[in-house]
């Protein structure tokens, strides 16, 4: 007679005994993000504003996947600042970084810089409206609740609610590896260090991580990078950076070549910012003149994914 076993079960010969994990998402064990795989996940990707450049996804895509990135940082728009992606826009963008091997994580913009919850309950609304196109997809797809909510260099605040995020996120069903930026911008790195662990221990399942965004505050100098990438090790949850990039040399500047060094010494995923489309002063974020396979790397492009402890040189892809 066929004996059959649950999807998930301990099986037992003589003496051994062999747990199977049938979890198909990504998981988080310690300070380590873990892909469905069982293996250690240390990101290497690249930010991409589709929110500003609908037009450009496939291009986008398909050139930042040629670049050896493991995953794409996705800007999408809920309609209260930009023009809303749709879901069957998002749909598309799944199956498109399936086809090129990129883990995708999207992030939700329009709340960037506000203090105020009504923004980041905007944000978890239109993650409602998406649930029928990425449940399923805990080993393709990442959620990074809202860009940079909570503007203050304030930890009190931003931790209740993104504690309320994260819950409300579980409690209606998402079982995904979710990402929440730190406060001031993402650049107030005493925000996880100070509460950081109440955020996670909100998260029923264990699979929140923390990201810090490094510019000229949280980036700019050696020391500083090394002291928060530091202080990011000792915490008991993953932190990662999700989003560094260079200034002008009239800006305050960040030293990319310490946090790519440090990262990768330190064995700390990041995300880089951003392919193309900066303006103004932030012009020198630019890794590409453009979208398209015929692009042309600027100097800090060059620098995140061809040179020393870059992309083409770190990153390792989950084996599909």
């Amino acid at each position: 007679m066929k004996m059959l076993l649950p999807p998930c079960f301990l099986v037992i010969f003589s003496m051994l005994i062999v747990t199977i994990n049938c979890y198909k998402g990504f998981t988080v064990s310690g300070r380590d993000i873990i892909d469905p795989n069982g293996k250690v996940f240390m990101m290497r990707g690249i930010n991409h504003g589709h929110a500003w450049f609908k037009d450009d996804i496939e291009s986008a895509i398909a050139s930042i996947a040629a670049t050896g990135a493991n995953i794409i940082r996705i800007v999408l728009a809920n309609g209260k600042k930009w023009a809303k992606d749709e879901p069957e826009s998002v749909r598309k963008m799944i199956s498109l970084c399936e086809s090129h091997k990129l883990i995708v994580m999207f992030d939700v913009h329009d709340a960037t810089g506000s203090d105020n919850l009504q923004d980041l309950k905007d944000a978890i609304a239109y993650w409602k409206e998406l649930k029928d196109i990425i449940v399923g997809k805990e080993d393709q797809v990442i959620i990074n609740i809202a860009n940079e909510w909570y503007g203050s260099w304030d930890s009190s605040g931003w931790a209740e609610g993104n504690k309320y995020a994260v819950q409300e996120l579980r409690n209606f069903g998402f079982e995904h590896l979710i990402v929440v930026d730190a406060a001031g911008y993402g650049q107030y790195p005493q925000s996880i260090f100070e509460k950081g662990n109440e955020v996670f221990q909100a998260d029923r399942l264990a699979r929140t991580v923390l990201s810090i965004h490094m510019y000229e505050y949280a980036g700019g100098d050696s020391a500083n990078i090394k002291s928060n990438i530091d202080k990011s090790l000792q915490m008991s949850f993953p932190v990662i950076l999700g989003e560094f990039g260079d200034r002008l040399p009239q800006e305050k500047p960040t030293d990319v070549s310490t946090i790519l060094s440090y990262a990768q010494e330190k064995k700390m995923g990041w995300i880089a910012w951003s392919w193309y489309g900066n303006s103004g002063t932030d012009v020198a974020l630019d890794m590409t003149n453009g979208p398209s396979g015929g692009y042309t790397l600027t100097a800090f492009g060059d620098q995140v994914v061809n040179q020393a402890n870059g992309i083409r040189q770190t990153s390792v892809k989950p084996i599909n």
